[in-house]
């Protein structure tokens, strides 16, 4: 039953920690939306931002003019919360690894591959309550950016919402806060 319970522990970590890779990497947290006749789509995320023409297909993508540049809260914070969720993530699952059943690692001593696993749950749950943060951050500052501008009528032609990338993060986050819950809580 343990192993088992390690192995899906381990799938839905590494799943989990693409998914948060993934969404650190790409850009396409905020996308327009629109419901007049649109003739571009454009994404922002926490590195550049892209446009894609709707008609040729065509996608330009301009980065942000310098890492140390002044850049808003919303994206320096999720950038730094991202990526110290993925460093821990990626941590977690070198350790819980190291920590399997079926490693032969450290085979003659279970009690330390246990606590291994279990330290691996506990790194896997702070990681995931920062991407959380990070994620959920974006999209209310995202929410909170278009609730003012309809509150004082301005209408740019254009509102956003939350793209695939935000979404991503926040199902990363909670596959690994369900890792880190099976770990810690259910391997004993």
């Amino acid at each position: 039953m343990s192993a088992a319970l390690q192995v899906t522990a381990f799938g839905l970590a590494l799943l989990s920690t693409l998914f948060l890779l993934l969404a650190t990497c790409t850009d396409c947290w905020m996308v327009n939306a629109d419901d007049s006749l649109e003739v571009s789509h454009k994404c922002r995320g926490l590195w550049r931002e892209c446009v894609t023409n709707m008609q040729d297909g065509v996608r330009t993508c301009d980065q942000y003019d310098s890492i140390l540049a002044d850049h808003p809260v919303k994206i320096v914070v999720t950038r730094t919360l991202m990526i110290t969720a993925d460093l821990l993530a990626g941590l977690a699952l070198a350790t819980l690894v190291l920590g399997l059943d079926c490693i032969t690692f450290l085979k003659e001593d279970p009690c330390v591959k246990l606590k291994m696993c279990y330290g691996a749950g506990v790194i896997l749950g702070a990681g995931s309550i920062l991407g959380l943060i990070g994620s959920v951050w974006y999209a209310v500052d995202v929410y909170m950016e278009r609730a003012m501008l309809m509150s004082h009528n301005i209408f740019l032609g254009v509102h956003y919402d939350f793209g695939w990338s935000c979404w991503l993060g926040m199902a990363g986050s909670t596959g690994c806060f369900v890792a880190s819950v099976l770990l810690t809580c259910c391997l004993y």
